[in-house]
């Protein structure tokens, strides 16, 4: 067995990520608000982090109208599960970057911001039969 001095072993290595000590804001500055949801379904709902909330599980009840825009306002990676009869209040931040939503479940498919396109996603909430209920927004 070889022994390597200590004094020649690598400082860093290929790939190393080196972080400042302290913490992060996470989404700072981004608009935020709380919703209440309610898992009406007979089935654990989970949603992920990046998730456009709208757009989330039909069984999932609550203000969607508030959730155009936004997502679960948690670190990257993670999500949140609601259990069958659940109610459960949740932080959303707005989305960033182009903020052009395509696929998921299909209710937008195209920027946030387009003309219309909040009305046409709403209609289609309607029309798909997601449930959805009117509650005041909470947020900055």
């Amino acid at each position: 067995m070889t022994n390597i001095p200590t004094s020649n072993a690598p400082t860093s290595f290929p790939g190393e990520v080196l972080c400042e000590s302290g913490s992060l804001q996470l989404n700072a500055g981004r608009e935020t608000k709380t919703l209440t949801v309610a898992n009406l379904g007979d089935r654990p709902i989970q949603v992920g982090s990046h998730y456009h909330f709208l757009e989330v599980n039909r069984a999932l009840q609550f203000d969607r109208s508030q959730a155009y825009g936004f997502r679960l306002d948690i670190p990257a990676g993670t999500a949140i599960r609601f259990e069958p009869g659940d109610t459960k209040t949740v932080s959303l931040v707005a989305i960033g970057g182009t903020r052009h939503i395509q696929g998921l479940n299909g209710l937008v498919n195209q920027a946030l911001d387009a003309p219309n396109a909040k009305e046409m996603a709403m209609e289609r909430v309607q029309r798909l039969g997601y449930s959805t209920i009117v509650e005041e927004s909470h947020g900055n």
